[in-house]
């Protein structure tokens, strides 16, 4: 069956996900990590775009993005999965598929939900049994808001401000912050966020679908 058209739009928020075919780990130690976030800065700098939250696990991937041009942003995931599929496979002797299938892209919502969306992301080490505190998980952008570690990477998230007045009250507030039930229940459906936010951006969908 032919692959449904993506929607990817210019200047959009997005959850982006990868996932690892049939569950592989596509990071097996430390390096791998480094090196998959080494290939990441090299191409961001070619394809610009915001990343305002991450986190790499073993099989699969999240970060919460402000595309620039869509068609770039593409352009950066397809050399950024292939370059670390070649780093893998000389590496571990893969053979066969190692992504499955294309990245997801999956419209946020601009609201209030936004900056819980980006720690419900950072949160998934807690989640998958992988720590029991997130300031313990050194692949994700968690330390960037909770402790003002140095990450080049990261573009402030666009509601982390209104959190204090101060850096130590912000950090504060972000550690403290509770998931709100909506990002639970969307986090798996079409568009994240708040009721009206899913469906303003199911239009936009809609609409650069049908033009």
């Amino acid at each position: 069956m032919p692959r449904s058209p993506r929607c990817l739009l210019s200047l959009s928020y997005y959850h982006i996900m990868t996932r690892g075919n049939n569950l592989n780990k596509v990071f097996k130690q430390e390096a791998d990590y480094h090196k998959y976030l080494e290939l990441f800065k090299t191409y961001k700098k070619q394809h610009p775009f915001d990343l305002y939250h991450y986190c790499l696990l073993p099989n699969h991937t999240h970060f919460l993005i402000k595309t620039k041009r869509a068609d770039d942003f593409s352009t950066f995931m397809k050399r950024l999965n292939l370059a670390y599929f070649y780093y893998y496979k000389r590496n571990y002797g893969w053979v066969g598929h190692f992504w499955q299938g294309r990245f997801k892209s999956q419209p946020v919502g601009k609201d209030e939900y936004f900056i819980q969306c980006g720690k419900y992301i950072e949160l998934n080490p807690i989640r998958g049994g992988l720590v029991s505190n997130p300031d313990d998980y050194p692949f994700s952008s968690y330390k960037f808001y909770t402790e003002g570690n140095n990450d080049n990477l990261v573009t402030e998230d666009i509601f982390y401000q209104k959190l204090g007045k101060t850096v130590k009250e912000r950090q504060l507030k972000y550690k403290e912050m509770i998931i709100n039930e909506i990002v639970e229940s969307t986090y798996h459906k079409k568009a994240w966020g708040s009721k009206e936010q899913r469906y303003n951006e199911g239009r936009k969908v809609k609409y650069h679908l049908t033009k």
